[in-house]
């Protein structure tokens, strides 16, 4: 039986891209990306309550007068815009970390809650006090806030934590393990993933000696690694001895996967990576980028919310496009469709206006240079890191949406689904990254529609030099390379500078 996949439709209509969207989100066995995802939601709605909550207490039921004047819905508001930084406070917080809600001790997590409960309440206070709008009595109701915000906060993540175990249980969203190496915390790793399903794990595999696997899981056991991956499916690679860990480890980058290295005791104190326990065991998650955990969240909902205002702002300008392109060639459509890779070598439409004459749309540039009769061109071309003044394969019309960046608007909508990110590695051809060796790398994170290639130069610098760029922001990512990436697109744009 074919299984229905909303994502061929196309984009037909607002409720076609609202299953898209809901798809690329909840439908890709993305359980921490969701789950954060849940937290980040739930602590926004929380903050806003437990601050509601403690100003009707101090106005409704706190007996005492009181000389301010504000409203309820002021208030509300005044805490709707301190909001982002109420939940960056929760990130620096270390709230949005695995380990924070699957973790063995919730002792950490109570700690930073109050810590949290008490920033936020804080921050309150500086807003109003800058202000000057006098509408939070920070005297008589700090002490109510923080109280409330700490129960509400708390409330909230075991309410989540109790939701997502049982889901795990219906073995829902849990991730497929396969461990390897000969060592005696495999069998502990296997006894446990087995014991616990509300871990968020599930064993599909086992690679190692016949006596480091428990005796009622010898089914599991795989001679080779690439089999354990190609039969298995799996999701996360535990490697529990320091055999071949380079292997191992591109293995896991070329499959898009997890990969957790479970140290010595000499390993374990030099620390690199992300510590997490499995059980009582330390494992060390070696990221291939630091854009994961709540920072991907913290990206998704920023990308969004840019789309959603960039398509208000531009829908005008795109609908003078859209009919230029419609009556300078009623035969094709204005939106150029284009088959790209973006994260994890998913395939995607890429939405583009069309700046290419149609006859030589989609086609490689060689064939359209032998085509229209000049295959001297094609030298000269790809020499000039495919680009060439006068491209006579693009219209007049083309020449100036492409000079501008206005052909790549309607990838806005590709952000909106969550095809790509506003800023991250070029959208790539399916064939583009055939004979380059990091590809693996350059797919980790969502492909952009800007990015550190573009605002170093765009198609001034070569191929090798763009995918360079690339893998360095994939592996050195961080909040203000992608601020300072945005201003210089800014920058980029209005001076033109390569742009082709």
């Amino acid at each position: 039986m074919t299984r229905f996949n909303p994502l061929a439709l196309g984009p037909v209509g607002p409720g076609v891209l609202f299953i898209q969207i809901c798809y690329n989100i909840l439908m890709r066995k993305k359980s921490d990306f969701i789950l954060r995802l849940v937290l980040v939601i739930g602590d926004a709605v929380m903050l806003i309550l437990s601050f509601a909550a403690a100003y009707a207490i101090r106005v409704h039921v706190d007996p005492r007068p009181y000389v301010f004047e504000s409203q309820l819905t002021e208030f509300i508001m005044a805490t709707a815009v301190l909001l982002p930084i109420l939940l960056i406070i929760l990130s620096a917080l270390g709230l949005y970390k695995k380990a924070v809600y699957i973790g063995q001790s919730r002792m950490p997590e109570i700690g930073r809650l109050l810590l949290a409960a008490v920033l936020s309440t804080s921050a309150l206070i500086v807003y109003d006090f800058f202000t000057g709008k006098e509408i939070f009595p920070v005297r008589v109701m700090a002490v109510t806030s923080i109280a409330l915000c700490f129960v509400f906060l708390l409330a909230e993540r075991f309410t989540v934590r109790f939701v997502m175990r049982q889901i795990f249980r219906k073995d829902y969203g849990t991730k497929r393990v396969v461990i390897i190496g000969n060592s005696r915390n495999t069998e502990y790793l296997a006894d446990y993933i087995t014991s616990k399903p509300e871990s968020g794990y599930r064993l599909a595999g086992i690679v190692a000696g016949r006596k480091f696997i428990p005796n009622d899981l010898k089914e599991k056991q795989y001679a080779s690694l690439k089999d354990a991956l190609k039969m298995a499916h799996a999701d996360v690679i535990f490697q529990t001895d320091e055999k071949n860990t380079e292997y191992v480890y591109r293995q896991a980058i070329q499959r898009h996967i997890m990969y957790f290295f479970i140290p010595s005791e000499t390993a374990l104190s030099s620390h690199f990576g992300e510590m997490e326990l499995i059980g009582t065991i330390p494992a060390v998650q070696v990221k291939v980028t630091p854009l994961a955990g709540g920072m991907a969240v913290f990206k998704r909902l920023f990308d969004i919310f840019f789309s959603l205002v960039a398509l208000l702002v531009a829908a005008i300008p795109m609908m003078i496009i859209w009919i230029i392109l419609k009556l300078s060639d009623f035969r094709h459509s204005p939106i150029y469709k284009d088959e790209r890779l973006t994260q994890y070598n998913r395939k995607f439409t890429c939405y583009k206006f069309r700046s290419m004459k149609p006859e030589y749309s989609g086609m490689p540039a060689e064939e359209a240079f032998i085509k229209m009769g000049k295959p001297e061109l094609i030298k000269p071309y790809r020499e000039n890191g495919d680009y060439m003044k006068n491209d006579p394969r693009i219209t007049r019309f083309g020449h100036f949406i492409r000079a501008t960046s206005l052909d790549e608007l309607p990838q806005l909508f590709n952000i909106l689904k969550g095809d790509i990110s506003l800023i991250g590695p070029r959208a790539l051809l399916p064939g583009e990254l055939r004979n380059y060796g990091d590809r693996s790398l350059i797919l980790s994170v969502k492909s952009g529609l800007t990015g550190f290639a573009q605002v170093s130069g765009r198609r001034d610098i070569p191929f090798e030099e763009r995918r360079a760029l690339d893998i360095y922001y994939v592996m050195n990512w961080s909040l203000m390379l992608d601020l300072s990436i945005f201003f210089r697109t800014i920058a980029t744009v209005l001076k033109r500078d390569g742009a082709k």
